[in-house]
């Protein structure tokens, strides 16, 4: 059985259908991502996986239970950190934000804060303010306090978006270390072919809108991944025409890069 199963999702807003019937299985510990044109429906997509959104039409489960609010075993990371982040709490009190309704005591929200604080390199700034942290480190932060939740799946938005390349880079790479550690499960959209390919395992490809899968692929490079040798491989570059070719032009799928 999957982890998450969706089932015929179709979604309207008025007269504008934004997605119809899109089907899809997410294995638990895979990490998955999801490209396609641009307002084809990604986010919305992801907000109703989410239970952020309701769903016009279709099925959606975790585990066999429908999603119909947000699950307890989902979190939920957007693109704004300089937004999710809570201003006047400082990085040690931002993570643990998440944990005070969990009904632990004090003496261990302390302890996961120092410890997921310090898997995202910001021990020694447990007590700056967000103002006083550069982009990068205020998603770490987010990053952070979703971790602390022990989550099954972590559902990221355009997540890495915001900030400059290089920072970008470290972010991926820290994802992935993470991922790999902690094996919790990973939908990720982005309007980033190169950064899907890098980061997943399996990239889902959205049609235009109406938005419905188009075609899942699997990316076959193996871990760990590396920013400089990964992205020279053959392999990388046959996936970033294929997925090119797909998402801005109406070419068809190549079978021979397509999962069964």
């Amino acid at each position: 059985m999957s982890l998450i199963s969706i089932r015929n999702v179709g979604k309207t807003f008025g007269d504008f259908t934004a997605l119809r019937g899109v089907s899809l299985d997410v294995e638990a510990g895979t990490f998955v991502s999801m490209v396609g044109p641009s307002g084809c429906g990604k986010s919305t997509l992801l907000q109703i996986l989410g239970g952020l959104l309701p769903a016009s039409s279709g099925d959606i489960r975790l585990k066999d239970t429908p999603v119909t609010g947000p699950p307890r075993e989902m979190i939920y990371v957007f693109q704004q950190y300089n937004r999710s982040l809570y201003p006047w709490r400082t990085v040690r009190n931002n993570v643990a934000f998440g944990l005070e309704s969990t009904g632990i005591g004090g003496a261990e929200i302390q302890r996961k804060c120092a410890e997921y604080i310090d898997l995202v390199g910001l021990s020694g700034f447990e007590h700056h303010y967000p103002h006083q942290l550069s982009g990068g480190m205020q998603q770490r932060v987010a990053v952070a306090r979703a971790l602390a939740r022990n989550p099954e799946v972590l559902l990221m938005d355009e997540a890495f978006g915001s900030v400059d390349a290089q920072t970008r880079a470290g972010l991926q790479d820290l994802l992935l270390r993470l991922w790999r550690e902690y094996r919790f499960t990973v939908l990720f959209v982005t309007h980033d072919i190169d950064e899907a390919i890098y980061l997943a395992e399996k990239i889902v490809v959205l049609s235009a809108s109406p938005a419905t899968v188009r075609t899942a692929i699997a990316t076959e490079l193996g871990y760990p991944r590396h920013q400089v040798t990964t992205r020279e491989s053959e392999r990388y570059l046959a996936h970033r025409r294929h997925l090119y070719s797909l998402v801005f032009s109406d070419s068809a799928a190549d079978p021979a890069l397509v999962t069964a």
